[in-house]
């Protein structure tokens, strides 16, 4: 890391993380000082509880393999802030990421005159995403909603594509602790005009979205009515895929990721580009772009023997789509879990979906602030596994090396019927990933 690069990451920081009223007239005020870069490209603006980074990597791949230049802004970040955004399918570079910060800090200093509270570190770097986009300049920005939808920063798109993937309980602290409440806020993304592609949705999670698409007179594609998979068959590396997309069948398409929420996501990620793009593609175009996915950190494979396994699932309706992906398609005799969570989630939800496919659970804690302190986890696990299968390991990469080390023991059970699962935050995935993987 350079030192221009780290003193802007410092500099990022300092703003902090979120704000007590949550309103788009700063993020607003600072666009129009940059005049108004989100308005030079077409957008698909994506929300959900779940696999939003993932869909987003789906629909630019198929974007680019169509030809057209894209920007892709998601988060968080796995290792550097620089996979926030990415052009034409590459990570923005230190340098480039630098020179467009210069560019807008002191228009975000001039903003921040203007209120009493700041720009966060997500207003200002939503802001670099719009202003490299722009300045590339981007055909299609396929954008990933921070935090709800009618009150996140990203929300000043109006975008003509609105993605929602399911939709469940997360961030109940700010959204609110029903799922309708938290489908309202969702729904803030459908803007006048636009089509709303959407998974399949609990009838409590869906009411609020087909209420705003009537309102502002939105076509809606809906996953099980008008798109869908059709047939799902497993094939090493990933998936085979029939996909119902809004006007053709495509089938025969081979996705390298695991997991039906990942069938899931594929067929959401098709319908939103033909609905940008207009319906019936070229079937050989689509397998193409989906043969380039790539999402790491989502049920990633990082070694074998043992296998390793990342995988961000920070939230109960995220762990029961990981445990599902586990049990199908790895089919372990012994799986030993890697776990560390964020303060403020649902650890117990988690921990009894994992109770069942865990053999052995190591509980440790990443380098983030608001980690949660593993003696805390342990106290949860204990009640639900029972003391004899948990323990603590005070760093991350000890709690890893314990881990291989018990596997490699079981491996004498059957070859390559022992593994390592590493879940329960992208803040330890993504530490853990920078031990495992060499980019």
């Amino acid at each position: 890391m350079n030192q221009d690069f780290a003193a802007v990451n410092a500099e990022l920081e300092a703003r902090g993380f979120s704000r007590w009223v949550f309103k788009l007239e700063r993020i607003k005020a600072l666009l129009d000082l940059l005049g108004n870069p989100e308005r030079a490209f077409r957008a698909i603006h994506i929300t959900g509880t779940n696999g939003k980074t993932t869909t987003a990597r789906m629909i630019e791949s198929l974007l680019r393999a169509h030809g057209l230049r894209t920007g892709r802004y998601t988060s968080p970040h796995l290792k550097s802030i620089t996979e926030r955004i990415s052009i034409d399918g590459e990570f923005i570079s230190e340098e480039d990421f630098v020179r467009v910060y210069r560019e807008v800090a002191p228009l975000a200093e001039l903003a921040d005159q203007r209120y009493d509270e700041t720009l966060t570190y997500f207003d200002i770097t939503t802001a670099l995403a719009f202003a490299a986009f722009a300045d590339a300049p981007v055909d299609v920005g396929v954008i990933e909603v921070g935090l709800g939808g009618e009150t996140d920063a990203t929300n000043v798109l109006g975008a003509e594509v609105a993605v929602i993937t399911p939709i469940g309980l997360d961030h109940t602290e700010w959204l609110g602790d029903r799922v309708e409440d938290i489908a309202d806020m969702k729904a803030g993304i459908i803007h006048k005009g636009a089509t709303l592609v959407t998974a399949e949705q609990e009838p409590e999670a869906l009411e609020p979205l087909l209420r705003r698409s009537a309102q502002v007179g939105a076509t809606v594609m809906r996953e099980g009515k008008d798109f869908g998979v059709t047939e799902r068959y497993l094939a090493f590396g990933g998936q085979v895929l029939t996909l119902q997309g809004i006007g053709e069948r495509y089938e025969e398409v081979f996705v390298p990721l695991h997991g039906a929420h990942q069938a899931q996501n594929a067929t959401i990620a098709l319908a939103a580009v033909e609905s940008l793009l207009g319906a019936g593609l070229d079937a050989e175009v689509v397998r193409e772009g989906f043969a380039q996915v790539t999402s790491p950190g989502r049920m990633e494979r990082v070694r074998t023997a043992p296998t390793v396994l990342l995988d961000v699932a920070h939230n109960p309706h995220g762990m029961a789509a990981t445990v599902k992906a586990v049990g199908e398609e790895f089919g372990f005799e012994r799986l030993i879990v890697v776990i560390g969570v964020v303060a403020d989630k649902d650890v117990e939800g988690m921990l009894e979906l994992l109770e069942p496919i865990t053999d052995q659970l190591i509980v440790t804690r990443s380098q983030n602030p608001r980690a949660m302190a593993p003696a805390k986890i342990a106290r949860f696990a204990e009640d639900i596994m029972g003391e004899e299968r948990v323990q603590i390991e005070a760093s991350l990469p000890e709690a890893i090396e314990l881990a291989v080390e018990r596997a490699e023991e079981a491996a004498g059970i059957t070859l390559g019927a022992s593994g390592v699962l590493i879940t329960g935050s992208a803040y330890l995935v993504g530490e853990a990933r920078t031990l495992l993987v060499r980019d």
